[in-house]
């Protein structure tokens, strides 16, 4: 996985709109989009593009290799929401 989205995603899905990928969930209107608490990014289908970063407003999409220690279990939280 390249990148992560840590717990300060507002949702407000302008990394979806940019990612070539269409590998960020649950986008609007999908099944738990209301529920979740934060966007995810699919670890396997992540091409590692970066085009997500300058897109997200809240600074929440860092690289897995510049996530602070505290932010590591985002790494987990992402791929979780794959079933990965």
């Amino acid at each position: 996985m390249a990148y992560v989205i840590t717990d300060s995603c507002i949702k407000d899905s302008l990394c979806v709109e940019v990612c070539p990928t269409d590998c960020i969930h649950p986008k609007e209107g999908e099944p738990g989009f209301e529920a979740a608490t934060q966007l995810f990014v699919d670890p396997v289908e992540c091409i590692d593009c970066g085009a997500c970063v300058p897109a997200c407003t809240s600074d929440s999409i860092l690289a897995v290799d510049d996530l602070p220690e505290e932010k590591k279990p985002f790494i987990e939280k992402n791929a979780a929401f794959f079933g990965k």
